[in-house]
């Protein structure tokens, strides 16, 4: 069963946000329908970059090391950003 950690990109708040998923999406379409409660008010968020996952645990252990390390810096980190 895979999983995928997402990032996400949200113009209007100017904030990236971060999460994990098995049906990337179905859950990209609940954040921009404003469903989430957390980037309801974001939309709409452009998905910036995902990590496949071969489970849940490692996906959410990436999604925290992701948010410890902050997302603006993981991603300078990959050289992504």
């Amino acid at each position: 069963m895979s999983f995928v950690v997402y990032i996400l990109f949200s113009e209007s708040l100017n904030k990236f946000y971060v999460g994990q998923t098995q049906d990337l999406d179905s859950r990209l379409r609940r954040h921009n329908e404003g469903r989430v409660n957390f980037t309801g008010k974001g939309v709409p968020w452009r998905l910036v970059h995902t990590f496949e996952c071969s489970d849940r645990s490692t996906a959410m252990q990436l999604e925290s090391k992701i948010k410890k390390r902050g997302i603006k810096r993981h991603l300078q980190d990959l050289g992504l950003q």
